[in-house]
């Protein structure tokens, strides 16, 4: 197995970025949730899972961590996720790019599909608008401090890009219902999960690895199988209610 290593890029009081130089020609962008600790910098997340690590793999990767817990909603934003991006082309071409990340960097995943050429976003429990987030005690103080924001509403990537969006219905049901049905956008819902409880639910189940190789392979089929599998379903218009807001498209940044 091969060793499995990340180099500091970036550093900043806003703003961290790790990479891991491996092999082969997909990238996968990793985005931080807020983490346990608000007094640091977030970790690192889905480490071994983008990489490909448990399965021998070692593919290369970007992990960018939020230390403003901004949402993404700052001018460093594109441009730490634009250099970053370039660092890793320099060092070979890329020719599949995955977003993924769970909640604030899940929202930062389909952010970054407004400033890259995505092929495929991975958004775990992401919120629907910085509005509603501000509703959750745990990240009001940080919303709060977002002043006029650039994206305060989650923005759908456009086709081809294809998304996944993963929620909890158990306390996401709002942000889900603020995500209206879209072109090359699968919605997969968890009726008996939260939003605390969904992605350790994934990592029991063995999806994560899975889920992250069929994204990279682009195959859809498999990654819904993966996902119905750990008891989730697509969703249908009928299953949520009615009088929802449309999700607000944004122009590129």
């Amino acid at each position: 197995m091969p060793p499995l290593s990340l180099t500091r890029l970036y550093d900043t009081s806003a703003f961290a970025v790790d990479y891991h130089e491996g092999d082969g020609d997909a990238l996968v962008l990793s985005f931080s949730s807020i983490g346990h600790d608000a007094t640091r910098l977030p970790s690192p997340e889905f480490v071994a899972s983008a990489i490909g690590h448990r399965q021998g793999g070692n593919r290369r990767a970007l992990f960018f961590m939020d230390a403003a817990r901004s949402w993404g909603n700052t001018p460093l934003f594109p441009e730490i996720v634009r250099r970053a991006y370039a660092h890793a082309c320099a060092q070979r071409p890329v020719r599949q790019l995955i977003a993924l990340g769970l909640s604030m960097g899940a929202y930062q995943a389909l952010i970054a599909a407004q400033i890259l050429p995505v092929d495929t976003v991975l958004a775990f429990g992401p919120q629907y608008s910085l509005e509603l987030a501000a509703n959750r005690r745990e990240w009001q103080p940080w919303v709060a401090r977002i002043d006029q924001p650039l994206w305060p509403t989650a923005p759908l990537p456009a086709a081809p890009c294809r998304t996944f969006l993963v929620h909890a219905l158990r306390d996401d049901l709002d942000h889900a219902q603020g995500f209206r049905p879209a072109r090359g956008v699968d919605h997969i819902l968890f009726d008996d999960l939260d939003h605390s409880s969904l992605l350790p639910h994934l990592k029991r189940r063995g999806c994560l690895d899975g889920v992250i190789d069929a994204a990279v392979a682009q195959d859809r089929r498999r990654m819904l199988r993966i996902l119905q599998s750990a008891g989730g379903r697509r969703r249908k218009e009928s299953v949520l209610q009615a009088g929802s807001p449309p999700a607000q498209r944004q122009d590129t940044q």
